[in-house]
C-alpha cells in the first residue's frame, strides 16, 4: 500500500483553513449524533516516528466534548501486560456506545516493532494478523466503527524533525531510541509497514494513509476522512451483518436428550477419590505458576445442577493466591455498552493464574437469544466469534476447559422444591428460574447448537452428568486435573 500510494495534491492555505472549519462544525454536530445513536467509535494512530501523530490528535479532540472520550499512548507492552494474551490490552480500551476512544499507536506498531527487532518468528506474525483481522472484524460486526491512520513522512523528512526536535532541550525527549531506529532502517521499515497494511487492509476496517509531511494538511485529512466516515456509520448503523462460514476444527457431540444420566457415586468411594484429586491438583497449580501457564475454566449448566458445589471441589484445592472466581450475572450498564465480549476479556487470568467463569460468554446463544436480549443476526455471528475467541486463548497458551452440568426436568424439580422450602436456602431460587424451567425445552434446542457448533478440538465442551453431585465433582476435578498433565507434560 504505502510502496504503490500517490500523495494527494495539497490546497492551497486559505482552502485548507475553510475546509477544516467546516470539517470541526461537522464533527461537532456528529457527536450529539454518535451519542444518540450510541455507535461507539475506535481510531487508531500509526505511522512514522515524529510523523506528527500527537499533535494532530491534540488539534482534532479540541473538537469533541471531553466527556465523549479517551487517548490512550500505547507504549511497548509492560511485563503485566506481556502476560495477558496478545490483544487484551487494546479489547479492554474498546469504547462504549455513543463514545470516541483515540489510540497513539497500537496492534499495529506493537507486531511490525517485534517482527523488525526478531521477536516474532514468521508463524507468530502471521498468527498475530489473523488475531488483529479478526479483532477488527468483530468491532465493526457488532457496530464498531473503526478508523486506522498511517502519518506518512519521507526518510529526509524524519531525519530532518529528529534533529530538529534534538537541537532543543525542551524537546528532544520525544525523539526515541526507536525513531532513529527506523530512520537508519527505514527501507527495511517501509518493506515490513506496507506488508501490514496491505495484509490488515479491509472494506470494513480499512487503512487511510495520511500525507503528514504538512501538519495543518495532515489534520485536515485525519478530519475529513474521520466525519465522512461517521456518516457512513450513523447510516449502516442497524445493518444486519453477513454470517461467516466457521473454519475450526468442530467434534462431534451428542445432543443432551441422548446423555444417560444414571450414573452415581457411593460416599466412601467419592470422599477417597476427592481427596486424591484434589491433592494432584493442589501440586499441579505450583507447576501451573512456575511455567506460567493459564487456565481458564468455563461453567455453564441448568439452574440448580450444582456448579457452586463442583466449583468448590476444584478451588479447595487451590492457592487462592493463584485464582479468582467469576460469577457472571447480566451485564452492568457500561458492560451492556461494549462488545458482548469485552467484560470476559477483563476478567482473563494472568500467566500461571486460574480464572473460573460460573456462567460464561455463551450466554450470548442462551439466556441473550431466547428472551430477546439482542438481535438474531447477533447470536448467530456470535457462535463464530466465540471460536475466535477461545483461538485467541489457546493461542496464548490458555488450557481451557469448559463445562455443561447436566441434569433432568425432575431432578431439577426436586433442587427447586427444596430450596424453596429451606430458609437457609431460599435465596438460591428465584422467579426468573422458575420462568427458565418453562422454557426447558426452547433452552435444550439452543444448548444442543451451541454444543454443536462450538465444541472446538482446542477447547472441546466436558458434560458433567449431575443428578449425583458427587460424580460430577469428582469427574469435573479427573478433566481438570488431566487437562492441566497434558499442558504441562504432553505435546498440545
Amino acid at each position: 500500500m504505502l510502496k504503490e500510494w500517490s500523495k494527494p495534491e495539497r490546497p492551497d492555505e486559505e482552502e485548507i483553513e475553510e475546509r477544516l472549519e467546516a470539517a470541526k462544525e461537522r464533527l461537532k454536530t456528529q457527536q450529539i449524533m454518535i451519542k444518540e445513536k450510541k455507535v461507539p467509535v475506535f481510531v487508531l494512530f500509526e505511522g512514522w516516528g515524529t510523523a506528527g501523530k500527537g499533535s494532530v490528535l491534540g488539534k482534532m479532540i479540541l473538537n469533541i466534548d471531553p466527556r465523549f472520550f479517551k487517548v490512550f499512548t500505547m507504549d511497548i507492552p509492560t511485563e503485566e501486560e506481556k502476560r495477558r494474551p496478545f490483544l487484551y490490552r487494546y479489547f479492554v480500551k474498546i469504547p462504549e456506545a455513543g463514545k470516541f476512544c483515540f489510540l497513539d499507536s497500537g496492534w499495529m506498531d506493537e507486531v511490525t516493532r517485534e517482527s523488525l527487532h526478531g521477536e516474532l518468528r514468521e508463524k507468530e506474525y502471521k498468527s498475530r494478523i489473523e488475531s488483529v483481522k479478526r479483532f477488527e472484524r468483530q468491532l465493526t460486526d457488532n457496530g464498531y466503527l473503526v478508523m486506522k491512520f498511517f502519518f506518512h513522512i519521507s526518510q529526509r523528512e524524519q531525519k530532518s524533525r529528529i534533529k530538529g526536535l534534538e537541537k532543543d532541550e525542551v524537546t528532544k525527549w520525544r525523539v526515541s531510541e526507536n525513531d532513529t531506529w527506523q530512520n537508519k532502517h527505514y527501507e527495511k521499515c517501509l518493506d515490513a509497514y506496507d506488508h501490514y497494511l496491505s495484509s490488515t487492509n479491509a472494506s470494513t476496517a480499512p487503512w487511510y494513509i495520511v500525507d503528514a509531511k504538512n501538519k495543518k494538511w495532515a489534520l485536515l485529512q485525519v478530519m475529513e476522512t474521520l466525519v465522512s466516515g461517521i456518516d457512513t456509520a450513523l447510516q449502516n448503523s442497524a445493518m444486519a451483518v453477513p454470517l461467516l462460514q466457521n473454519v475450526f476444527p468442530i467434534e462431534k457431540i451428542p445432543k443432551l436428550a441422548d446423555i444417560p444420566l444414571d450414573k452415581e457415586m457411593p460416599q466412601e468411594e467419592y470422599k477417597k477419590e476427592l481427596d486424591a484429586l484434589q491433592g494432584k491438583l493442589r501440586m499441579l497449580h505450583n507447576e501451573l505458576y512456575l511455567r506460567k501457564i493459564p487456565v481458564v475454566i468455563a461453567y455453564e449448566g441448568w439452574d440448580a445442577a450444582g456448579k457452586g458445589g463442583n466449583i468448590r471441589r476444584i478451588t479447595g484445592a487451590l492457592d487462592p493466591r493463584g485464582y479468582e472466581v467469576h460469577p457472571i450475572a447480566s451485564p452492568e450498564p457500561h458492560e451492556k455498552s461494549r462488545h458482548y465480549l469485552w467484560r470476559f476479556w477483563k476478567r482473563l487470568p494472568k500467566t500461571g493464574h486460574v480464572a473460573i467463569f460460573d456462567r460464561t460468554w455463551y450466554g450470548r446463544v442462551m439466556v441473550e437469544r431466547l428472551e430477546g436480549f439482542c438481535s438474531e443476526n447477533d447470536w448467530q455471528r456470535a457462535y463464530n466469534e466465540i471460536n475466535e475467541f477461545e483461538k485467541e486463548l489457546y493461542d496464548w497458551g490458555a488450557v481451557i476447559i469448559k463445562f455443561w452440568v447436566q441434569i433432568d426436568k425432575d431432578v431439577q424439580l426436586e433442587r427447586f422444591t427444596d430450596r424453596q422450602n429451606t430458609p437457609e436456602k431460599r435465596w438460591k431460587i428465584t422467579e426468573e428460574d422458575w420462568r427458565n424451567r418453562d422454557k426447558w425445552d426452547l433452552y435444550e434446542d439452543a444448548i444442543n447448537e451451541m454444543m454443536k457448533k462450538t465444541n472446538t478440538t482446542y477447547a472441546p465442551w466436558h458434560i458433567l452428568e449431575s443428578n449425583d453431585k458427587k460424580y460430577a465433582r469428582i469427574k469435573a476435578l479427573k478433566i481438570v486435573v488431566e487437562e492441566i498433565e497434558k499442558a504441562l507434560y504432553g505435546a498440545r
